[in-house]
């Protein structure tokens, strides 16, 4: 009987006559601080990790981040065949490099580069890496004009942004050594207009930022005028000032769905354009793209040449190592897709979130910011007559507990005191899905005004991140 003890004792020590779930593993605690001293089988590490990631929110419903969730079971494939490729290794991988440099000339051509331009660009990790690297090259093109131009004093460049960036840009500011000259939001006015880049330029003016579509409300800056006013201050003062416009969220957007809308290259003043791969390029999170009108905005000098992996070869970003899985399934999407299948999906999308803004216009609860809608992307306040009922933190928190992730924040200055939910509308989010969105909204109404009929007070909640 004590040899059969042992041997049942040693067999669930080993897991060999149980299913993962009756292995000592999940009896015992896991090591959560340091390495432990002896592994365990694949399939209970995987186990363990796999059921504590289900505390997290599903990506299906998060309607806070603008990252693509799902991709084609044939991209899949396509990624796990290759995520054991470093894509600086272009010695040992030259196809991939030859994929990428693809992907820059189709998205060059999207963007209407002209044809008498010699543009260049590169993937990034995201659109974050591409900014930095973007404005870096506006720096280095500002600091050798003052040379050419025997300019020697040290006068502090600077940028011209608004408030409605993401928080990138400041960061560049800092880490650079750059003045941030950011222009305050105006109640009701959310974008950043060329009369208040009027107000802030000046001969150290670096270069502009607008965007295409702000993390905040979802509008677009007053881009072609503000080209207008570039050319007319270089005619006036000889003041070059380029244009980089930050494109991760509507650069895989406009183009196909507003052809004829000038934002791009085709203005004379934008000379780089950056463009997140991971939001509505339809790629999972890990690569965006910055493209130049003509490579001699790029200073030779921010381009450094390695020969220790096997060739030499240049390079031009601040990270060095990266997969290259997910810039092959850019290139899988744009062959898959086309010009065709992307403006169907971008069509699509325009079209539920219309249905979904008209519900909740419908609900005379919210209020939009700004009517002129022209991405996937919705931002409501609460009117005044129901700001005793319930505020947006109070709706987010509620939403949550159905498994919706819509974010609650603040504006920047100087309307901090308005606040909002938003929400994105992705490739995924189908009318149905919008419906019980609805569903759900109604019912956290109905939770609040029975509050409040009965005198209660919920707990509120600081807001939710929204990056």
């Amino acid at each position: 009987m004590l040899s059969n003890k042992v041997n049942l004792n040693k067999a669930k020590r080993e897991g060999k006559n149980t299913t993962t779930y009756g292995s000592r593993y999940f009896s015992e605690p896991i090591p959560k601080f340091e390495i432990p001293e002896s592994g365990m089988p694949p399939r209970t590490a995987y186990r363990l990790i796999n059921d504590e990631l289900n505390l997290d929110g599903n990506p299906n419903l998060n309607l806070a981040s603008f990252v693509t969730t799902w991709m084609e079971p044939e991209a899949d494939v396509l990624i796990a065949e290759n995520n054991g490729k470093n894509f600086i290794d272009n010695d040992e991988y030259p196809q991939t490099e030859i994929i990428q440099n693809r992907v820059v000339n189709m998205l060059a051509r999207l963007f209407n580069a002209p044809g008498d331009c010699d543009f260049v660009g590169t993937s990034t990790i995201g659109s974050s890496e591409a900014i930095m690297l973007g404005i870096l090259a506006h720096k280095w093109a500002w600091r050798e004009n003052r040379k050419k131009k025997g300019i020697n004093t040290p006068e502090t460049p600077n940028i011209i942004m608004g408030a409605d960036v993401h928080v990138v840009w400041e960061k560049f500011a800092k880490y650079f050594d750059v003045e941030l000259r950011m222009v305050p939001m105006e109640k009701n006015n959310y974008i950043l207009t060329a009369d208040k880049v009027k107000d802030n330029i000046d001969e150290n003016t670096i270069a502009i930022g607008v965007i295409l579509g702000t993390t905040f409300t979802g509008q677009i800056d007053e881009i072609e005028k503000i080209n207008d006013l570039l050319e007319e201050v270089k005619e006036t003062k000889g003041w070059d000032i380029p244009i980089h416009v930050d494109g991760a969220s509507g650069g895989f957007v406009v183009p196909f769905i507003y052809p004829n809308f000038k934002w791009d290259f085709r203005l004379s003043h934008v000379r780089s354009i950056n463009v997140s791969g991971h939001k509505y390029g339809l790629v999972y999170p890990g690569v965006g793209w910055l493209i130049f009108k003509d490579k001699k905005f790029i200073s030779e000098d921010l381009i450094f040449h390695v020969n220790y992996l096997g060739g030499v070869m240049p390079t031009f970003n601040l990270n060095f190592s990266k997969g290259s899985s997910m810039i092959l399934a850019q290139y899988y999407n744009l062959l898959r897709l086309g010009k065709g299948g992307y403006t169907q999906i971008m069509e699509n999308l325009i079209e539920i979130t219309n249905y979904l803004r008209n519900n909740l216009e419908e609900t005379d609860v919210f209020e939009l910011l700004g009517s002129d809608l022209k991405l996937p992307i919705i931002a409501i306040k609460i009117k005044e007559e129901f700001k005793d009922n319930f505020t947006v933190f109070d709706i987010s928190r509620k939403l949550r507990e159905k498994g919706w992730l819509v974010p609650a924040y603040t504006l920047p200055a100087n309307d901090e005191e308005t606040a909002v939910l938003r929400i994105v509308v992705k490739e995924n989010f189908s009318r149905d899905m919008a419906d019980l969105l609805m569903e759900d909204i109604y019912d956290v109404f109905s939770y609040y005004n029975k509050l409040k009929d009965e005198g209660n007070d919920d707990i509120k909640e600081d807001s939710i991140n929204i990056f």
